[in-house]
């Protein structure tokens, strides 16, 4: 009689021992990294981390002409001050605790009045941002390219039809570090050149990596797209227009609500990879959160923690994004 509550028991009892397993592996881990970095006498410097997501920068005022100064008055928190020159006198606002002159004084172009400090986004914090700006751009053009492409991939028309397989073959089978060159070395120095000859400002860096990302995206989508629709039974498009609706009416009503639910999870996946592929903008200059590390690397010689820390930082944003798709299935079973 006592024989399931024994089971039972076992099993947790099991459960419970895997899980020690578990946190002792990873225990062991952390502990061969640490002792790794004291056979190589690396010295960890954490408390310097915050300063490469927001700092105070100390910004100068200076006297932009050669005078004395006649007054300093002090009204709501800010002070006035005054440099009386041979023509127009110059008046500066300017905080109320960080005066660096005093009444009489005489100033020289560039003397510095007063200074005050503000607080401003670090380097890595901007990397951040534009990671999250490129990807999810790329992600929303990526979209509309591939739901195109997977369209005409399933036409009938062959112009269609043989211009998405070709365009799917050719971004799928080469790598996405040749795309980026191509569409900012040579599709950039084109465009930007015929821009130029028409007093047109040149197109900066980071949309031709938006470009690069979301065309090369848009190819997998469409197969990813191509697939979900093609997994509706066929029964359902002829119900449909069996009932009087257009081919079109048939797609968005019928056919790519139940694609969508379909391919959600394949599309969670490409869209995570698009947020991890958008470290190689960094070869053409534009300083996303990779490149950002980088650079504070090698003025800080910090690697160890600032690389776990770039790390963390791209798994907050994939592991986001996949939560935020599992919502969407949640939202959209049947």
């Amino acid at each position: 009689m006592n024989q399931p509550a024994t089971i039972k028991k076992s099993k947790t009892a099991s459960y419970y021992a895997w899980v020690g397993v578990f946190f002792l592996c990873l225990a062991g881990l952390i502990g061969a990294l640490y002792y790794s970095t004291i056979k190589i006498d690396y010295v960890w410097r954490w408390y310097r981390i915050p300063q490469y997501f927001i700092f105070k920068e100390k910004i100068d005022i200076k006297s932009q002409v050669v005078g004395r100064i006649s007054e300093i008055s002090y009204h709501n928190g800010k002070a006035l001050i005054i440099v009386k020159t041979d023509g127009e006198d110059k008046t500066y606002a300017v905080p109320e605790g960080d005066i660096k002159v005093s009444k009489g004084e005489y100033v020289n172009h560039g003397y510095v009045l007063a200074f005050y400090e503000k607080w401003k986004p670090g380097i890595l914090l901007q990397g951040l941002w534009l990671t999250i700006k490129v990807s999810a751009i790329a992600t929303l053009l990526g979209i509309l390219i591939g739901l195109i492409g997977g369209l005409a991939r399933l036409s009938s028309n062959p112009a269609f039809k043989w211009a998405s397989i070709i365009y799917i073959e050719i971004i799928r089978g080469s790598p996405l570090l040749v795309q980026i060159f191509i569409w900012y070395f040579v599709l950039g120095t084109l465009i930007n050149t015929i821009l130029g000859k028409y007093g047109i400002n040149p197109i900066p860096p980071l949309w031709y990596g938006v470009a690069a990302l979301a065309c090369f995206t848009g190819a997998y989508v469409a197969e990813i797209v191509r697939a979900g629709i093609q997994s509706i039974h066929r029964g359902q498009v002829e119900a449909s227009r069996s009932l009087g609706m257009t081919y079109a009416q048939s797609m968005r009503y019928v056919v790519l609500p139940q694609a969508l639910r379909r391919i959600l999870p394949p599309l969670a996946g490409q869209f995570i990879s698009l947020i991890k592929d958008s470290s190689l903008l960094g070869i053409i200059a534009i300083r996303e959160l990779s490149k950002a590390t980088r650079e504070v690397v090698t003025t800080s010689l910090q690697p160890f923690e600032l690389w776990f820390v770039c790390a963390l930082l791209y798994l907050v944003l994939t592991f986001t994004l996949s939560m935020f798709v599992q919502y969407l299935e949640r939202r959209t079973a049947v």
